[in-house]
């Protein structure tokens, strides 16, 4: 039984991993080209691409929370770790501490971002030169806290079962941040 969960949660991890990396990469992707041409089109040609600043602006607030979730998974949240120091058996309490200040905050964006979604959907706002809808904007906070959550659960689970600093035993271990000593 705890074979066939493990083999699902890491299915889903890889799923969500997956996700994020490529979702990263193309919003960044199209928002370099985006500004590259702007920048091209403004000083070559002295017409500006009002569009690709929106964008860019849209793209930063989607990669902020897509990004929260990829940095609970590596273990790259900032963490002061001085009582670590001091004490190297608080490691693990405080650890899970963390973890659980992670699911909490989780919560609260899948809480209240359903409600911002939710609102603007009923508001039927859009972005101001794209006519994007807000909704889809504000949707990225349940699915960030929804991906941090879990991330934050798996590592947790990890940390209860296996000790250490909770990293996934899985091919991404060598990828995964740890430790995060003087950060």
């Amino acid at each position: 039984m705890a074979s066939m969960v493990s083999k699902m949660v890491l299915k889903i991890d890889r799923g969500v991993t997956f996700f994020e990396e490529w979702s990263l990469f193309l919003t960044v992707m199209v928002a370099l080209i985006a500004l590259f041409a702007n920048v091209v089109l403004r000083y070559g040609f002295n017409h500006s691409l009002a569009w690709s600043e929106e964008l860019v602006r849209l793209v930063i607030i989607y990669t902020t929370f897509v990004g929260c979730s990829r940095a609970v998974k590596n273990g790259a949240m900032v963490r002061i770790d001085a009582l670590v120091q001091f004490f190297p058996r608080l490691k693990r309490p405080l650890l899970l501490f963390s973890y659980g200040a992670t699911l909490l905050f989780a919560g609260i964006l899948i809480v209240y971002g359903t409600e911002m979604a939710m609102l603007q959907m009923r508001t039927g706002q859009k972005t101001i030169i794209m006519q994007i809808p807000t909704a889809w904007l504000y949707g990225i906070l349940p699915l960030s806290g929804a991906m941090m959550g879990f991330r934050a659960l798996v590592q947790a689970a990890a940390l209860r079962v296996g000790g250490g600093d909770g990293a996934l035993s899985n091919g991404d271990a060598g990828k995964q941040g740890g430790s995060t000593h003087g950060q």
